[in-house]
């Protein structure tokens, strides 16, 4: 075992120092800016296109965007959804977005627009009553999948091949049984990620005995499984968000999402595409919901929940806070801008100094 520490904190100061950008001296400064949307929701849904253009979703049936690098939000929500929640919104451009909205038996649904949101057709409605959708994924603009909690003993996994206008329910013959208990988390729209351009998919579980992550090499047809060294063994315990950098390096985050509730072991790492885990090192000091690799650095990643912002510029293994505010998701966009989004509308953009 002792062995074992000194080599993680070897490879973890190898990591720390691999090169930074030319114009730092040493780790950078991170820091949210917060941009005002103007809304109450709790938004837990994220998709940053670029700089200018974000979309966000959440509770009371909420969609904002911004083309502006929000200065300023519209509200696009869909009509007549405010009993719904859009846990997760997964956007291509300024003009198309797909939302899913969580929850039991029919609260369970798919929304997509073509147009910034101006008008939206409801592409899926649950009616399997055991069904509950968590999160949604897409590998490029016409492929994606949604998970729903266990149906039958397994995870439901449904896929669209037309950018979210019709969706199928995939088999369940090659999805592994789940444990009793086992769950998603509909907390970050980060339980189930996908390599984009890929084939690779991971979905994260908890609730149960143990947390997991199952892996399909194959857009959901087929899965595998790997226990998580984050902690299990209460419904409200197991990894919530996960990040790939590609098919190989990852990072779950989780812990107890109650606040009275400790969560030591919040934060683990793959190097085989998911196959094996390992724990942090130095993990995040609390619950984290949400995570996401940092495109300006090679082994950089921050990490959010609420009650605060973590870096890691190791992969994974040590992480350090640098912000206090309240957070559910983070996502960065193609051109390495980084957001975030929480509770009472907070939504901000990274800087890096």
């Amino acid at each position: 075992m002792k062995l074992r520490i000194a080599l993680g904190a070897l490879s973890a100061s190898l990591l720390l120092a691999a090169p930074l950008p030319a114009h730092a001296a040493g780790p950078p400064r991170l820091g949210w800016e917060l941009k005002d949307t103007g809304a109450t929701a709790r938004l837990r849904g994220l998709s940053p296109v670029s700089r200018n253009v974000v979309w966000a979703s959440g509770s009371a049936g909420t969609v904002l965007k911004t083309v502006d690098g929000g200065r300023t939000w519209q509200n696009v929500s869909p009509p007549d959804t405010a009993a719904l929640q859009f846990r997760d919104i997964e956007a291509f451009d300024a003009n198309r977005a797909v939302a899913l909205s969580i929850g039991a038996g029919t609260d369970s649904r798919v929304y997509r627009t073509q147009d910034g949101g101006r008008t939206w057709a409801e592409t899926f409605r649950n009616d399997e009553p055991q069904a509950f959708y968590d999160c949604m994924a897409f590998f490029d603009h016409r492929h994606g999948l949604a998970m729903s909690d266990p149906v039958n003993g397994r995870f439901r996994i449904l896929s669209t091949r037309d950018g979210g206008r019709s969706w199928q329910v995939l088999p369940a013959d090659g999805m592994p049984e789940a444990l009793p208990g086992e769950a998603g988390f509909a907390a970050s729209g980060q339980c189930l990620v996908a390599a984009p351009g890929g084939r690779d998919v991971w979905l994260a579980s908890g609730g149960a005995s143990r947390a997991r992550v199952f892996h399909s090499r194959d857009r959901g047809r087929t899965w595998t499984v790997a226990d998580a060294p984050i902690p299990g063994g209460d419904p409200a315990r197991g990894v919530f968000g996960l990040a790939f950098r590609d098919r190989h390096r990852g990072i779950a985050v989780g812990g107890d999402y109650r606040p009275e509730q400790q969560s030591p072991n919040a934060g683990a790492v793959s190097r085989d595409g998911g196959d094996s885990w390992q724990p942090s090192s130095v993990p995040p000091p609390a619950y984290r919901s949400g995570v996401a690799w940092l495109p300006q650095l090679p082994f950089a990643a921050v990490a959010v929940g609420p009650s605060g912002s973590d870096v890691t510029y190791s992969g994974g293994r040590v992480w350090e806070n640098f912000d206090g505010g309240s957070f559910d998701t983070v996502a960065c966009a193609g051109d390495r801008s980084c957001w975030a989004a929480g509770e009472q509308g907070r939504v901000a953009r990274l800087t890096v100094k």
